[in-house]
């Protein structure tokens, strides 16, 4: 008899209640950065119509995850990781869990999970929202959520079981090849990154 692969566990939904309540108030009240931003917060924020199982990857017309994009202190490096599934350069990030309160909480524990390192900073309003194909529980669609997240002075970072390497990036010359979407993060993280040494 073959062996069988048990399936996911499934949260209920009343998991995703805060989390699903964040990501409303977030979106709803967000100026987006770019018009391709724009028209995926609005798909975005229909996806939510569904209820907080639309934060679960087990919501297969589609579910929220939440990505970074790591500055350095002077803006001068961004970190990306090569994905270890399809070998492309891209931000930090991935599925929300039951434990995630906020968006741009999920955000920053992916970026640090992934990272290895301590002491990052997010800041809480998006940078942009991107909605793109993924094969998760057999094709669906990830609603992205993006946040800048700033590094500490002399971070060292360790790659994690989810990348094949990770690598420090000036913004002008990220590397190849380089997920679809990337790029279109750093000038608005580059902004936030301002907003934060002047205030």
């Amino acid at each position: 008899m073959p062996d069988t692969v048990p399936a996911p566990a499934v949260s209920p939904p009343e998991c995703w209640a805060d989390l699903h309540a964040d990501a409303t108030r977030l979106l709803t009240g967000w100026t987006p950065t770019s018009p391709a931003a724009g028209a995926a917060r609005d798909r975005t924020v229909q996806l939510l119509a569904a209820g907080p199982v639309a934060m679960s990857r087990a919501h297969r017309p589609g579910h929220v995850t939440a990505s970074a994009l790591v500055l350095d202190p002077t803006g001068e490096r961004v970190l990306l990781c090569l994905h270890g599934k399809f070998h492309r350069w891209v931000q930090l990030g991935g599925h929300c869990e039951p434990g995630d309160r906020t968006l741009a909480g999920a955000a920053l524990r992916e970026a640090t999970e992934e990272s290895g390192i301590d002491g990052l900073v997010v800041d809480p309003v998006p940078i942009d929202v991107d909605v793109h194909p993924v094969a998760c529980q057999g094709g669906s669609l990830h609603y992205d959520v993006r946040f800048a997240v700033f590094a500490p002075a002399g971070a060292t970072e360790r790659v994690s079981a989810e990348s094949d390497a990770l690598g420090w990036f000036p913004p002008e010359r990220l590397p190849e090849p380089l997920a679809g979407g990337t790029v279109q993060l750093v000038a608005p993280a580059l902004a936030a990154l301002a907003r934060r040494t002047a205030g």
